[in-house]
């Protein structure tokens, strides 16, 4: 690997790191916290608000590709947006979550905004200083650090919150945002220009609903993830359930699952350089449905240790890997000018539609049980897959 290549490479791990660490400490621990502190479950449902932005970011994403006909541009806008992200990030940590939780609240709403801002830049860099063959590892390395950031974010700053308290650990936090911003401040090389300087507005999000062929793209991005997003998001009260302490299901699902799901995104760069996007797609299709089957099968039995390492090992390859397919296949579907744009409605459609599944699997589960879940989750995959094998068959 040349020395160019990894500076970039890096400079994107450290983007991605950067935004997710704390979006996965206000999204998984502070609920932890919260319940400490006794505040009620209702209080704590609240906290959903704070991802509002990264679902509506797609509404100023025109506004960034507006303002940006280069690198040096988006680099700009992650740059403020990264140090807006901290200083809201520090100022959060001067109020008390007892007596404050409203305006922690809206300034947590204000940080998800700077992060969602710095992702919507970082992605339109991402895909104007990246070869199209480089693809394949930057969108590993984008989806690795988020991995990463997650794991770090949802299980160690538990830990270090034990220690240091509300007030040092937001502090630390912004800090290290900060500095995440140092290498894509210092890597002067990646000037890139637009090829072409268009016109982008605000009109260009429905321009991007109109595209000839755009409703087959948006139908398969709303059913890929479609077939294990459920059995995902009931994994922890199916271990809960099987009598598995907090301790044991954190350790094997956000520790152990988290850091399989960041290994696998680097298999997934090689799969795609192999078999291509369309063969990648088709093979993750069948491997989630293979992985809805297995947990389908453990039903029946009465699962070890071992056999749920494997179910977990099997479902956070698959999301991994599908996250680098998704990421790699959508940059390659976008409007030149309108990078950013286009990259953030695609990520925002299969957050989505893998909201709705998990919100639905969760009535599922109750009302039929989890072999119910499971067989509606290899239906999903199989109308999924039937999906993606018509809309790219060749001609």
């Amino acid at each position: 690997m040349s020395q160019e290549k990894f500076r970039k490479l890096s400079t994107l791990l450290s983007l991605y790191i950067a935004q997710s660490i704390p979006m996965s400490f206000f999204s998984t621990v502070v609920p932890v916290i919260m319940r400490q502190e006794h505040y009620s479950l209702q209080s704590i449902g609240l906290l959903q608000l704070i991802k509002l932005p990264w679902i509506l970011k797609f509404l100023w994403a025109p506004l960034v590709d507006k303002t940006s006909n280069s690198t040096k541009d988006y680099k700009r806008w992650i740059i403020y947006s990264e140090i807006f992200y901290a200083v809201i990030i520090i100022a959060t940590g001067f109020f008390s979550l007892q007596a404050d939780f409203k305006l922690i609240l809206f300034f947590m709403v204000l940080a998800f905004i700077g992060s969602a801002t710095q992702d919507i830049a970082t992605d339109a860099f991402a895909i104007l200083s990246l070869k199209k063959e480089e693809r394949g590892i930057g969108n590993s390395i984008q989806s690795s650090g988020s991995f990463v950031g997650t794991l770090v974010g949802s299980g160690v700053m538990l830990i270090i919150y034990h220690y240091l308290g509300w007030q040092y650990l937001l502090m630390a936090l912004g800090v290290f945002v900060m500095l995440a911003t140092a290498p894509v401040c210092t890597y002067k090389k990646l000037e890139e220009k637009k090829p072409n300087a268009t016109r982008v507005s605000f009109k260009d999000i429905k321009y991007f609903f109109t595209q000839k062929g755009i409703g087959k793209r948006i139908l398969v991005l709303s059913l890929f993830y479609s077939g294990i997003i459920g059995v995902l998001a009931m994994l922890k009260p199916y271990m809960v359930d099987l009598g598995y302490s907090v301790k044991e299901i954190g350790f094997m699902s956000g520790i152990y699952g988290t850091a399989i799901g960041a290994i696998s995104t680097f298999i997934a760069s090689f799969l795609i350089k192999k078999k291509k996007i369309v063969g990648s797609a088709h093979i993750l299709n069948l491997m989630m449905i293979a992985t809805a089957c297995f947990f389908l099968y453990l039903t029946y039995i009465t699962p070890g240790l071992l056999s749920l390492y494997i179910g977990i090992t099997l479902l956070w390859s698959c999301y991994g890997m599908s996250t680098v397919v998704v990421y790699t296949s959508s940059m390659n579907i976008v409007r030149e000018g309108r990078e950013g744009t286009d990259f953030t409605i695609q990520i925002v459609i299969t957050h989505l539609s893998s909201m709705i599944i998990a919100i639905l699997s969760g009535k599922i589960a109750h009302n039929f049980d989890y072999q119910g879940l499971y067989i509606f989750e290899i239906a999903m995959g199989i109308i999924s897959f039937i999906v993606l094998l018509s809309t790219t068959r060749k001609k």
